[in-house]
């Protein structure tokens, strides 16, 4: 079951990004920062256990990042991502978002999702305020990738 985030999630939260992020997979988030962004956040719940989490932020009045986006280790191909970024695509769908965007290490899961690549130069909105206080700027490895929603 694919649901919004909830308080008492926080911390599981925390700490599956935490893991990937220990591995260099995608960037941490602080305890504070999850909480402050609790409402961007999807879980995918099965059993009572999060399984895996995704969040849309929105950056202006037609653009989105999708980020965050995590599995338990062991579970990928289950569609536990899929279904995740699906839902944040319906939201932004919702919000009369024009382009999600992603930066990932994972670029054939999101051209998989319909994502198609992009430069980094045709986000200056992101680069200059988030990627500003990332401890990869300026050399940031990720691969960008975005899908329109309306065409």
């Amino acid at each position: 079951m694919i649901r919004q985030a909830r308080i008492p999630d926080v911390k599981e939260i925390h700490h599956l990004l935490l893991g990937y992020a220990e591995q260099g997979q995608l960037l941490g988030r602080s305890l504070a920062d999850i909480y402050d962004a609790l409402r961007d956040f999807y879980v995918y719940e099965e059993s009572g256990e999060i399984l895996g989490v995704c969040a849309l932020s929105i950056c202006w009045e037609d653009l989105a990042e999708v980020r965050s986006l995590a599995v338990q280790p062991g579970l990928s191909g289950r569609g536990i991502g899929r279904a995740l970024v699906e839902s944040c695509l319906d939201e932004a769908r919702v919000l009369g978002l024009k382009r999600v965007f992603a930066l990932t290490y994972q670029p054939e899961f999101f051209s998989r999702l319909g994502f198609s690549e992009i430069e980094k130069a045709q986000l200056p909105h992101k680069i200059w305020t988030a990627c500003l206080n990332c401890v990869k700027f300026p050399d940031c490895d990720e691969q960008a990738f975005a899908i329109d929603l309306f065409n």
